[in-house]
């Protein structure tokens, strides 16, 4: 069964989520204090998801959310009242309590490609030494379920189970989007271009769009290093019968473990596992 924790990021992930603007160059829009209330309730439960199980204090969520300590001891005196965040009586920090964990186990049915992946990513991983990655798309985002932890050391900084970023930006991104149709492509980079510039300069939309070239000639995506700086990601899509890309599977290694040698087999065995896993999962979903 699916592991809990990535069934609550998932889900906590996939929740509405409330603007406090409209789309650029359209009016803005006051966010009423209820709708500010539950963003930030849903925010705190979304970060503690990412650091189960030894939560966080009231002082680490205030200052990674930018809340003032007040605000974050009102919210999680709340959850805490609704079961949904408990409280460590000797460490004094908070973690995700049962009800969040209902929720997450309620929604896991919907979550069955995951499951079926699960255990080829962590032979992948351990079969390589290096880190593989499960992420799904929503919407124009990407969200990481899962990764498998390789044998080699990857910063700090590198993407973790609940990270979200625009389609475009990253090999798992990058090879869902050089999957879709020309015209949802165009849409798509119109609409993230700028938020991927303004976290990565590097990925301006003339190198995504070679990027995205590359990745249709060779099937795989590969992103040389400038992301992680050092690192390199190789990522397919995993696709629908009907073509449409749902979710990617991504390894990432040090520049001098992936030759262009070592790129070429490691893209081509993505492809055969994703091939595997969406075959499989037609046969346990009966389609």
């Amino acid at each position: 069964m699916i592991d809990s924790q990535n069934n609550m990021v998932h889900i906590l992930n996939h929740l509405p989520r409330v603007f406090t603007t409209m789309a650029e160059g359209q009016e803005g829009t006051i966010e009423t204090p209820g709708a500010q209330t539950l963003r930030r309730g849903l925010s705190i439960l979304k970060l503690l998801a990412r650091y189960q199980p030894m939560g966080l204090g009231v002082s680490d969520i205030a200052r990674k959310l930018d809340l003032n300590k007040a605000t974050t001891v009102r919210l999680t005196r709340t959850l805490m009242d609704e079961k949904f965040v408990g409280q460590d009586a000797s460490s004094r920090r908070y973690q995700l309590g049962p009800e969040a964990f209902a929720v997450g186990l309620a929604a896991e049915p919907s979550y069955a490609l995951q499951r079926i992946a699960a255990p080829s990513l962590r032979s992948l991983a351990l079969e390589t030494g290096d880190w593989v990655y499960f992420s799904v798309r929503h919407g124009l985002e990407v969200i990481c379920l899962s990764r498998a932890n390789g044998d080699i050391p990857y910063p700090q900084s590198s993407l973790k189970v609940g990270d979200r970023h625009p389609l475009g930006l990253g090999a798992g991104g990058l090879s869902i989007l050089a999957a879709m149709p020309d015209d949802e492509v165009e849409m798509t980079l119109s609409i993230n271009a700028d938020a991927i510039a303004r976290q990565y300069p590097s990925m301006t939309v003339s190198v995504i769009r070679k990027l995205l070239q590359e990745t249709r000639e060779r099937g795989y995506s590969s992103i040389p290093g400038i992301i992680v700086p050092g690192y390199w990601g190789v990522g397919v899509p995993l696709l629908q019968r009907d073509g449409r890309p749902v979710a990617a599977i991504v390894l990432i290694a040090s520049a001098s473990r992936l030759s262009d040698a070592r790129q070429a087999v490691i893209g081509e065995r993505l492809q055969r596992l994703s091939r595997e896993l969406m075959n499989r999962a037609d046969i346990e979903t009966g389609q």
